[in-house]
């Protein structure tokens, strides 16, 4: 089981984390696939996809990265995400699974929006605060919320394009959660040369960015 630690250091390493969403698990297998040979290490399959349990657990064997379960929102989500191989957990919000995961050792991104939430998530033992929606705010508000926190590692996720990563990584964010504008939307069909030449487009603004 990977640590807090190392997971930060991978974060800070590759500096993004694609998120899967899909209607089928074929698909979001596929995305999977994808990713981890177009070379992207840290990947998040949200369990609102049908059969994610499974997705993870394939994924884990299919090529050497960290796998963790989105969108958990309970103490029975962090168990059965954890039976299935989830190295980390991501929640939207501050929710009973922040606390379930701290107890099993296993290191949780935990989203939230406002000052107040972040230091609950924050205070509550998340790893690092997934901003969400970070659209809502934008660049500007990341800005914002980074002075008076800037102990507390950031990760924006939504509506994260090519541009806008740029911008948050210039103003301090740890990574870069990204979804659609890279694995497309949850009902999309599913082209593997496209989403290896969107993450190859990512991991070179990435790079471009240190």
């Amino acid at each position: 089981m990977v640590t807090t630690t190392e997971l930060l250091a991978r974060l800070r390493a590759e500096r993004l984390m694609p998120i899967i969403r899909s209607e089928r698990q074929e698909d979001a297998a596929a995305i999977g696939r994808a990713l981890l040979e177009a070379g992207c290490t840290v990947l998040e399959v949200s369990l609102t996809t049908p059969g994610a349990l499974d997705v993870i657990a394939e994924l884990r064997e299919f090529a050497p990265g960290l796998i963790g379960a989105g969108t958990v929102l309970t103490a029975s989500d962090v168990a059965s995400a954890r039976d299935a191989g989830a190295e980390f957990m991501v929640t939207p919000a501050v929710t009973e699974s922040i606390d379930a995961s701290v107890r099993l050792d296993i290191p949780v991104l935990a989203g939230a929006l406002t000052p107040t939430e972040i230091l609950a998530a924050h205070g509550a033992g998340a790893s690092a605060v997934k901003l969400f929606p970070a659209e809502l705010g934008g660049p500007a508000y990341f800005s914002a919320l980074r002075a008076p926190l800037p102990h507390i590692p950031l990760i924006p996720v939504g509506g994260v394009t090519l541009e806008m990563g740029r911008d948050y990584l210039a103003r301090g964010a740890l990574a870069l959660g990204v979804g659609s504008p890279l694995t497309g939307r949850a009902s999309d069909p599913v082209d593997p040369a496209v989403i290896a030449e969107r993450a190859t487009a990512f991991q070179r603004m990435v790079a471009e960015a240190r």
